[in-house]
């Protein structure tokens, strides 16, 4: 059976990682999802990731960050632009996640970007998620 979208997955399991109160997530690997673990880590939402081989292809292996008395640093994890519903937009309509406090993640031609440094770059595309 195919999966429609990978990229929510992708972030579900990311949710109900931190739900459960897991130390680490495994999803399957691709390029987009490995910048997406990217600019997580550099943004500080999460700890780290690494990518290893799995029985068919590639795991990519995030683990979640949370603070001092066990709470999750990610308090919102959304999906905006769906196979049914795609969002793209120009680099002044960036959405600002929260007033700036939160990051928009793009997907652009020049590469999968925050928010912000779309805007800096000056391109727009296609918005994939929101975190704060």
């Amino acid at each position: 059976m195919s999966m429609t979208d990978p990229v929510a997955d992708c972030l579900t399991r990311i949710r109900n990682g931190l739900t459960a109160d897991f130390d680490d997530v495994e999803i399957p690997a691709s390029r987009l999802k490995i910048e997406l673990a990217r600019i997580l880590r550099e943004q500080g939402y999460i700890d780290d990731y690494e990518v290893g081989p799995a029985r068919v292809g590639e795991m990519i292996r995030i683990r979640l960050k949370y603070t001092q008395d066990r709470k999750s640093v990610i308090t919102g994890l959304e999906r905006v632009s769906r196979p049914g519903r795609r969002t793209y937009v120009d680099s002044d309509s960036i959405p600002k996640v929260l007033g700036g406090m939160g990051t928009a993640i793009v997907s652009t031609s020049r590469g999968v970007m925050t928010g912000h440094d779309a805007r800096a770059a000056g391109v727009g595309g296609e918005v994939l998620a929101q975190v704060w």
